[in-house]
């Protein structure tokens, strides 16, 4: 689209009005045939800043993605909109590839999508020399990072793209990256020289929140049947075993729910993902193999059951919840038994003391994460070099958590571990631990003498639940180690000594003691379903023809095997009942309906709108 500009194509094709943050100037700059590196937020528009410079310059714009299970969905969303696109992997026959390259070499794809594997193959690099490219796009950058969450070797490659075709602009782009990772992108891509765009991190419309882990599953389904019944979600776990008996659990419950992992055969992983991505109000169940790419827009909560190894990451898991703008939870239920379980993890790594340490400070930045007296977003924020002020919508903003002194129950706990150490030679973990702090007479206490310490019975003033608490903040902060004998034992640390003598003092959640395992109260902002927050603004007759429209767009969806959102976003359908337009000029005034959507559905549309 030569004689388009950039915004006649956001407008005509895409079917928005402007763009939004920093989209324009990174446009601009890549068209111009500059380099840059972008890190923007999951659902802030990292697409079109690749998709839109590639539609106005002359030849193929080439994606790098390392996600050939999404291509064929990515493309056809594109197709949907009219976009020229296509897409080279190993799920395509020979004579499908061959097709597919000669569409390319003709001038009739606008963007070509492939895996990083790709590249390594002499024929691909043969067919780039005789290919008018008019960028290179680098999605989920990230995975260049040997220290990120995501990291895959094939991306240490494409530096090969600056060497081999040093004419051909090439963009960056990622969701997550600290600075440290965005330093580390720019250096292994040779884009030290490339413009970097950095949009806020904020995603205002997601409500994080971080439970004690009590009855974790129970917790979860509660939170599914208050706020989000018939919602999209993703819950993660840590493990296959875990990530299978969740689902199971959620089935049983009447909850629509999918297992996915890697040891899943791939007929099976494929089906599962289509499920979720075409059909409405589907939980997917997983391990952090499923998610990166995922373009769902209503996917209205994220839920983690288990301890996520950095905020890297778990900002990342998380922004994959309302990527449409509208109202989305990110929760998590965490415990005592994963931070040990992490430290453990850390221990037993590949790697040299170097790449253990920087392990652990990712987790101790995900531990101070969880256990904030401060608005989480804003810590979250800092963590990638953002200021904010309190958010108003996170769990410490809507019931703020007030500290206590807890430093001379820290001195008994750490006491006892110290004095079995040096009297017993013995190593317990938190359940014997708190059993001699509260003075109990169990079969083990009894076994191994230890009503006979000193410290038998002087924790009284304390519950079995708040001693656990505490100990799970302590091993967050550094105050209390876990041992290195695979018993998850506990033992001091050399930061336990200062308190000990007197020379720290130690500050708790007091919320965590008092309240652990309490629901917390909800405040105005709590809805009764998210779904609802799409038509929050629409009064009952709206709402009935929005549903209707939901109706005609999954049996639309269906038809053409695409996900839903690929025919319309909620938030499309909603202004749309909101407005009633009675005709075609009418519908494409609306946000998010471009002229191939208003030529394919646009009748359809009427039609529902007339009947409703």
């Amino acid at each position: 689209m030569p004689d388009l500009s950039p915004l006649d194509v956001l407008r005509t094709t895409f079917g928005y009005d402007e763009f939004r943050g920093d989209q324009a100037q990174v446009i601009d700059h890549v068209i111009a045939g500059g380099d840059a590196i972008v890190l923007m937020p999951t659902g802030g528009g990292k697409s079109l800043c690749y998709q839109i410079p590639a539609m106005v310059r002359t030849g193929v714009g080439v994606v790098i993605s390392p996600l050939i299970a999404l291509m064929h969905d990515q493309v056809s969303a594109l197709e949907s909109l009219g976009v020229r696109a296509g897409f080279l992997n190993s799920t395509q026959s020979y004579d499908e590839q061959r097709a597919t390259e000669q569409r390319a070499l003709n001038g009739e794809l606008d963007l070509l999508y492939l895996a990083p594997e790709r590249l390594d193959l002499p024929r691909t690099r043969e067919f780039f020399d005789r290919l008018a490219i008019s960028l290179f796009a680098i999605d989920e950058a990230h995975c260049v990072s040997q220290w990120g969450h995501d990291f895959r070797p094939e991306y240490l490659k494409l530096s090969v793209l600056g060497e081999r075709w040093p004419g051909v602009p090439r963009i960056a782009l990622t969701a997550t990256a600290t600075t440290a990772t965005r330093h580390e992108i720019a250096e292994r891509l040779g884009l030290q020289q490339a413009r970097t765009f950095v949009a806020s991190f904020d995603r205002p419309n997601i409500s994080y929140r971080i439970e004690t882990k009590q009855q974790p599953l129970k917790q979860l389904i509660s939170l599914i049947r208050a706020e989000h019944v018939g919602d999209a979600g993703i819950v993660y776990c840590l493990s296959r075993k875990s990530v299978e008996a969740t689902a199971a659990a959620l089935v049983r419950e009447g909850i629509e729910a999918l297992p996915y992992h890697a040891g899943l055969p791939g007929p099976v992983r494929s089906a599962n993902q289509s499920r979720f991505l075409r059909d409405d109000g589907v939980v997917m169940v997983a391990t952090i193999a499923f998610g990166m790419g995922i373009d769902k827009p209503d996917v209205r909560f994220v839920a983690h059951l288990d301890l996520p190894r950095s905020i890297e990451g778990y900002y990342q898991e998380t922004g994959r919840a309302g990527r449409d703008g509208l109202p989305a939870t990110a929760w998590m239920a965490y415990g005592m038994a994963d931070i040990v379980q992490q430290r453990q993890l850390i221990e037993g790594s590949d790697g040299d003391s170097a790449h253990k340490r920087l392990l652990g400070q990712h987790l101790d930045a995900m531990l101070g994460l969880c256990e904030t007296l401060r608005c989480r977003r804003q810590l979250m924020l800092e963590y990638f070099g953002e200021a904010s002020e309190p958010c108003g919508n996170c769990d410490t903003c809507l019931d703020p958590p007030t500290p206590w002194d807890g430093t001379v129950a820290t001195q008994k706990l750490l006491s006892t571990v110290v004095r079995l150490k040096r009297e017993r030679n013995q190593r317990f973990g938190a359940g014997q631990l708190i059993d001699i702090l509260l003075g109990r007479r169990t079969p083990r206490v009894e076994q191994w003498h230890h009503d006979q310490l000193s410290t038998f019975g002087i924790g009284t003033e304390l519950t079995d639940l708040q001693w656990r608490a505490m100990v799970r903040q302590l091993l967050a902060a550094g105050l209390l180690g876990v041992s290195a004998d695979g018993h998850q034992t506990l033992e001091p640390t050399q930061a336990s000594w200062a308190v000990l003598r007197g020379q720290r003092s130690v500050a708790l959640r007091h919320d965590a003691i008092t309240r652990a395992g309490a629901a917390k109260k909800r405040k105005d902002s709590t809805r009764t379903g998210s779904r609802a927050s799409a038509v929050d603004d629409l009064v009952a007759g709206d709402r009935e023809l929005f549903e209707q429209l939901r109706a005609w767009r999954a049996e639309t969806a269906r038809a053409a095997s695409v996900p839903a959102y690929v025919v319309f976003p909620d938030a499309t359908l909603a202004a749309i009942a909101q407005r009633r337009p009675d005709s075609l000029d009418g519908l494409f005034a609306i946000s998010g309906v471009g002229a191939k959507k208003l030529e394919s559905y646009g009748e359809a549309v009427l039609q529902v709108i007339s009947a409703g």
